[in-house]
């Protein structure tokens, strides 16, 4: 069994491609699907089957879209209410994935009907029936929002009233998988690396066994269920506003993502943007912004949190015009913000303020 590893660092996010060299599994795939088909390319191997852990909270999956290009049939929680084509599966399902055992598992908590799914090779789990880990091998154990590497997913992104409940499932889902699982099993969780769907940062510790989290992960080494939920409620920070968008367009299945250039824009029709309010967004790093921008234009540095922080500050709707140096960097803003359901900006400039700022007024 060979996992190949799809880092979404803009998000804090994972996806994985899991295969047995001729046919795989992708679990949580983000939407721009050219690096999940490249990764597959690369293994030499067809994408037969898709699942998602949960209803993300923080991206638009391309889960269905992936499924519709390949044929590969579409995992999901059956208890989800969806209305488009899948293949609903609960705790104790057994998916055959070529050589690979893939075997469901009930892990509520960062949501009602959250799943993980322990993967193992033909032979080594053969015969585990009911029991997720009833002589099961130690195999790979995809944990999506419930088990983080030394921490667990958040648990109040649901509804404000569910949170409490929330939080008592994911300390039992924890604890269950852990219990009845080889110690030896390697996990592999979507949140965690910088997520706001994780309930605090850590993981340093982590050696990404079962075993390892035992005695460094929140839900593992408090004893007390009370005292957890305590613990954990009272750690939560805020989350980015665009969460809240996330969930519905999930739910509704997401479009195919158009990652094609924006609409240029010219400098004269920037500058109407900017005087009528518009949201202009200069992706320079901040010192450049600071040395010299054009007055009325945002700046949201071009890094890893980008999409986050725009999300987090833009109407949910609004027009995005971006600028930038060059038309790389629009692409990769461009590709970021489409993760969170911000399709195709209005326009973009490239070649700097030199270029899109001509004739228009300055700061610094």
């Amino acid at each position: 069994m060979n996992v190949e590893t799809i880092e979404t660092p803009s998000l804090g996010d994972r996806s994985y491609l899991v295969h047995d060299g001729e046919v795989a599994l992708v679990v949580d795939p983000q939407r721009d699907l050219d690096r999940v088909l490249s990764a597959a390319d690369d293994a030499r191997v067809a994408i037969t089957h898709v699942a998602e852990t949960h209803l993300h909270n923080d991206y638009v999956s391309g889960g269905l879209a992936l499924s519709q290009r390949t044929g590969a049939t579409y995992l999901h929680a059956a208890a989800e209410v969806l209305p488009f084509d899948h293949r609903g599966v609960g705790d104790g399902d057994v998916i055959e994935v070529g050589s690979l055992t893939v075997r469901v598992v009930a892990t509520p908590g960062h949501t009602q009907h959250h799943l993980s799914y322990h993967v193992t090779e033909n032979g080594d789990g053969k015969g585990a029936g009911a029991g997720a880990g009833a002589g099961a091998g130690a195999g790979a154990l995809f944990t999506g929002g419930s088990l983080l590497y030394g921490s667990v997913g958040r648990t109040d992104l649901v509804a404000a009233d569910l949170t409490d409940t929330l939080t008592r499932l994911q300390y039992r889902s924890v604890r269950g998988m852990i219990d009845s699982l080889p110690g030896d099993t390697r996990f592999y969780p979507t949140h965690g690396f910088g997520s706001f769907c994780s309930s605090s940062q850590g993981g340093d510790d982590s050696d990404g066994t079962l075993a390892g989290e035992r005695s460094v992960n929140l839900a593992l080494t408090i004893e007390d269920e009370d005292t957890f939920v305590e613990r954990l409620v009272s750690g939560l920070s805020d989350h980015p506003a665009y969460y809240a968008q996330m969930s519905p367009m999930n739910r509704a299945g997401g479009i195919p993502v158009d990652l094609s250039p924006a609409a240029p824009v010219d400098p004269t029709e920037l500058l109407r943007r900017i005087h009528r309010g518009e949201w202009v967004v200069d992706l320079r790093n901040r010192r450049a912004y600071a040395t010299d921008h054009l007055v009325g234009t945002i700046g949201i540095e071009l890094d890893d949190p980008f999409a986050t922080y725009l999300g987090w500050l833009i109407p949910w709707g609004t027009a995005v015009t971006l600028v930038a140096d060059t038309a790389e960097e629009l692409a990769e803003a461009q590709r970021q913000l489409a993760r969170i359901g911000i399709d195709r900006p209005a326009g973009g400039a490239d070649g700097g303020p030199d270029v899109w700022g001509e004739g228009h007024d300055r700061a610094s």
